[in-house]
């Protein structure tokens, strides 16, 4: 499997149930989720146009996804903080097997800002993302137990130690319309929602 592979199996709408362990506070927060990704291909013209933004030759791109998400988590009901967005990756591999290589983000997941990780399938077939940020660095591991469920398990880094670990279960729940385009997708009012914290979907 290849990341594109591993995205193009993530198609669809997801319900997630997540724990996030805010390690300076020693403190755990809850939420459930609903996530949406729809995988792009190598022409669309949003992978093309984040490739661009990052000045890298849209023609090395094999790929990406569209992630599209609203919600809250447990704390929001103290401080009435909702969380909303929407990315768009592009994976730039190293070689032909695409297992290893750029992955390209509109807004990261540590911080809201565009970045580039780098991703690698490991011998388990989970896909590994890290990402370096001029403050942090972030460390996200996805992988499939069953056909219909995907692990996420994922830590943030500051200076001085980790902040932050989040463990999701994820259950496949509606499988993705290959026809639908990504523009139709966002505009939709049945697009799917996702509740998700500040930190990424």
């Amino acid at each position: 499997m290849n990341a594109l592979e591993f995205f193009q199996k993530s198609a669809g709408r997801w319900r997630s149930q997540r724990t996030t362990h805010h390690l300076a506070f020693r403190r755990a927060e809850r939420g459930g989720s609903e996530i949406y990704v729809n995988p792009l291909n190598a022409d669309d013209p949003k992978v093309i146009e984040i490739c661009e933004m990052h000045e890298i030759a849209p023609t090395g791109a094999i790929g990406g996804a569209y992630v599209k998400w609203d919600g809250t988590m447990a704390w929001d009901k103290d401080d009435g903080e909702t969380h909303s967005g929407e990315t768009v990756f592009a994976l730039v591999p190293d070689d032909a097997t695409g297992r290893t290589g750029q992955l390209l983000r509109e807004r990261g997941y540590a911080e809201v800002m565009p970045v580039i990780g780098r991703y690698e399938i490991d011998e388990e077939d989970a896909l590994v993302l890290i990402t370096e940020y001029p403050s942090m660095s972030s460390y996200e591991r996805f992988w499939f137990p069953a056909p219909n469920v995907r692990v996420r398990a994922s830590t943030v880094k500051r200076f001085g130690g980790f902040s932050q670990a989040t463990f999701c279960t994820e259950e496949l729940i509606k499988e993705v319309d290959e026809a639908a385009n990504v523009e139709n997708v966002a505009d939709s009012n049945t697009a799917p929602q996702a509740i998700a914290s500040i930190l990424g979907w």
